[in-house]
């Protein structure tokens, strides 16, 4: 593969070694710049069987700074919650309407789906298509709850829900490299910890098989805890 000079003048920073968070963060923010602001990520293969159901790995964690972007809410909820939902920021919220317009029109402007349990039964429907974008409500990360004025304001702030895939894989973003270091490093951290707190009680040894730390658009830095 091509690679520009950007990437290449960046690539020359990276040393042969496994670096600390702080070291990797560190590194990244000192990589050439794109002409848009690009995103802190995070991948990582997980040391858990994906065939196993009692090695499931999912979460959620509220980012200390954020992930730098606005995040646009919907909310299935009943007419009595509608507007406690829209007076803590939701972007949409609906119930069959909007459920008509995702399968009808293939509508998926929005970032975050949050649904109360009674509605989860006309929710249910969309699985196959909100689950593999991620956007699937779930008990599990908080976002089937009666409570959407909470489930909302958590999003806004900078709700990062996380599952990994039939590899074991994990990929998310976490922040902006326009923040400070200081952020990105206590997002980075934060995130890590949230993963290390739903590790699995059947799941032997450590949890990472190894994880990595880039911008958008640079090489990867390898990471050790």
């Amino acid at each position: 593969m091509k690679r520009s000079k950007r990437y290449k003048k960046s690539e020359k920073l990276v040393e042969d070694k496994i670096y600390t968070l702080k070291e990797a963060v560190e590194t990244l923010t000192k990589m050439a710049e794109c002409k848009f602001d690009e995103t802190l990520e995070f991948a990582c293969k997980l040391n858990v069987d994906s065939k196993q159901s009692d090695q499931m790995v999912r979460g959620a964690v509220v980012l200390p700074h954020g992930i730098g972007k606005e995040v646009k809410v919907l909310v299935f909820c009943e007419p009595e919650k509608e507007a406690q939902a829209r007076e803590a920021g939701a972007d949409y919220v609906g119930a069959q309407d909007f459920v008509d317009k995702i399968e009808k029109e293939g509508w998926y402007d929005f970032d975050y789906c949050i649904a109360t349990p009674s509605m989860m039964r006309v929710v249910s429907k969309l699985g196959r298509t909100l689950g593999p974008r991620g956007l699937m409500p779930s008990p599990k990360t908080g976002t089937v709850t009666d409570n959407v004025a909470f489930a909302v304001k958590e999003a806004k702030r900078g709700k990062v829900d996380y599952r990994m895939d039939k590899t074991g894989g994990v990929c998310v973003g976490l922040g902006k490299m326009s923040f400070t270091k200081d952020a990105l490093l206590e997002n980075a951290q934060a995130f890590v910890d949230s993963l290390l707190s739903v590790k699995p009680p059947s799941v032997k040894g450590e949890l990472f098989k190894n994880y990595y730390l880039s911008r958008t658009m640079s090489p990867s830095l390898r990471v050790q805890l």
